[in-house]
């Protein structure tokens, strides 16, 4: 009996494909969700620490001071306000709106923006203690 193999072309892979603004913005919604669920992990051994006191709360404390963790911080808050412009735009879909092809790359766009302005606001305010002003010792270095 002779075996007989068709000779199929292979699909296309994302080496064919050119990059867009969809597929990229997909693919980054799911490189954030995995990122949050590893964050939120760390928090809950953060919050253990915290429980557990001093001796096991300073490294945290140490880590999240230097300039890997604070960039670390950084990067889950992006994660976070990403995750959720893009989970908005979702429920736009979902309810059937956005799906016209100038209206998807300018929401893709929108989202993008928006998550970079609500990650440097949020760090702003953190910034400055919550007291929304720029005169406290936190941020001056000045003690009263």
């Amino acid at each position: 009996m002779v075996s007989y193999v068709k000779k199929r072309p292979l699909s296309p892979h994302l080496q064919i494909y050119k990059p867009q603004i969809t597929s990229v913005l997909s693919i980054t919604h799911r490189m954030t969700g995995i990122a949050l669920a590893l964050g939120f992990v760390g928090i809950a051994f953060w919050l253990f620490a915290v429980i557990l006191g001093d001796e096991y709360y300073h490294p945290f404390l140490y880590f999240f001071s230097t300039s890997i963790g604070k960039l670390a911080l950084i990067g889950w808050t992006w994660a976070l306000f990403y995750h959720m412009c893009n989970g908005v735009r979702h429920l736009a879909w979902d309810a059937g709106y956005g799906f016209a092809l100038k209206t998807v790359t300018w929401s893709g766009w929108l989202v993008v923006a928006a998550s970079l302005i609500f990650t440097l606001v949020a760090w702003w305010f953190g910034a400055c203690c919550g007291c929304y002003s720029c005169h406290c010792p936190a941020t001056t270095g000045v003690t009263p």
